[in-house]
């Protein structure tokens, strides 16, 4: 859906150009014209207006208290938005930011996970400067596209765990080109306009994250004036990654009905098309319990640097870990005697030590990870609903 967006979008953008260069208009006259008349702006509110559709999309429950997350859902996008194509959306002076965190949630973003972003120009050089410190793991993407123009991302440079070269102080120094350079470098390309890091917890209570930042090689020695035409394309952006992305992951809840309660193989090739990690086996699925049911989830563990599961509403918004166990992982893990695990979702605490909390939900979409397992091979976890008061713990 969101790439259709774009296509119409890219179709209707080249053949307004071709209008105004017979008009004899150049684009940047058109958008002043566009931002002080206020056109530009009512086009923005309408666009935001339209992506209340994906609340709609077949499938998704239309009872006040999801509705009322997905208006929720639908702001934080909003805000997110804003910050990351209007406000930090200058390639020669990018910002490596936290665009999804405890009150900006997406696409089953994982509890576990310190991400950091930034938009950049394919064309344009970059170095990262940082200190390593103690979380558990560091990894760097490039990404070709965005959520806000393409409606998705493809994998463009990868530079991750132990292929990090970290000095004795614990700095580090990565450079981003098309030709390798440096002993840490991230490839880039043309088309490449965004940064991702991913920093995973195995425990978040002692653990510390890297802190880096990001420069731009060449260029002004301060921002520029932000032009009509910059100010236009930006909202236009926003815009779009607010109607694009929850129409994806709705799109996504809704297949998840297919086997509720059930946590099948997700398909790599559409997980990395969407910025998913090309080294991590995901499980999505969607869960849904009655009051006195319970999820019993059992699976060996096969070798691997870290697996976990999660619990998100029906919107794929992990659900508040701030305040609720809803997310188990390697580290945080009891096991059985034999090395396999045992994890009980339920409404009320079954005396267990896996206990993931539903934190009043009765449904909505849950996700598994096994990360670098040997061979890209790994077991699909078991699932069973029981009644509540018939587990076994």
């Amino acid at each position: 859906m969101a790439g259709a967006i774009h296509s119409l979008l890219e179709g209707f953008r080249k053949t307004r150009l071709a209008w105004l260069k017979l008009q004899g208009k150049m684009p940047e006259d058109v958008a002043e014209k566009h931002i002080v008349s206020g056109k530009a702006w009512e086009e923005y509110c309408e666009r935001l207006k339209a992506a209340g559709a994906a609340l709609l999309y077949p499938g998704a429950p239309l009872d006040g208290p999801q509705q009322v997350e997905g208006v929720r859902y639908l702001t934080r996008l909003t805000r997110a938005s804003l910050e990351a194509f209007v406000e930090y959306n200058d390639p020669y002076f990018p910002e490596l930011r936290r665009m999804v965190h405890e009150t900006v949630k997406m696409g089953a973003d994982n509890p576990d996970n310190h991400y950091l972003n930034a938009q950049i120009d394919g064309n344009v050089e970059y170095v990262i400067e940082g200190e390593r410190n103690t979380i558990h793991y560091l990894g760097f993407f490039t990404q070709n596209g965005n959520y806000g123009s393409t409606g998705g991302l493809t994998p463009c440079g990868v530079l991750e765990g132990d292929d990090i070269v970290v000095r004795d102080d614990g700095t580090f120094t990565i450079h981003l080109s098309h030709k390798p350079k440096g002993e840490n470098w991230l490839k880039t390309e043309p088309d490449t306009g965004l940064i991702m890091v991913r920093q995973t917890y195995m425990h978040r209570d002692t653990e510390e994250p890297a802190t880096m930042t990001i420069r731009a090689i060449g260029g002004p020695d301060s921002p520029l004036p932000l032009t009509a035409e910059q100010l236009e394309s930006r909202l236009k952006t926003a815009a779009l990654f607010v109607a694009g992305a929850p129409m994806l992951f709705s799109r996504w809840a809704k297949g998840y009905q297919k086997h509720t309660n059930q946590l099948p193989l997700f398909d790599p090739e559409v997980s990395n098309n969407a910025g998913g990690d090309a080294n991590i086996l995901y499980y999505h699925s969607h869960w849904k319990l009655a009051d006195d049911e319970a999820l019993v989830i059992n699976t060996p563990v096969p070798e691997c640097d870290m697996w976990n599961f999660q619990l998100n509403n029906y919107w794929m918004e992990s659900l508040d870990y701030r305040f609720f166990r809803i997310c188990i992982n390697k580290g945080s893990a009891v096991t059985e005697p034999d090395g396999s695990v045992k994890v009980i979702v339920s409404h009320r605490d079954p005396d267990h030590p896996n206990w993931i909390q539903t934190a009043g939900h009765n449904e909505g979409t849950m996700c598994w990870r096994w990360y670098r397992p040997a061979g890209l091979k790994g077991p699909e976890p078991s699932t069973q609903v029981v009644k509540f008061d018939k587990l076994v713990t």
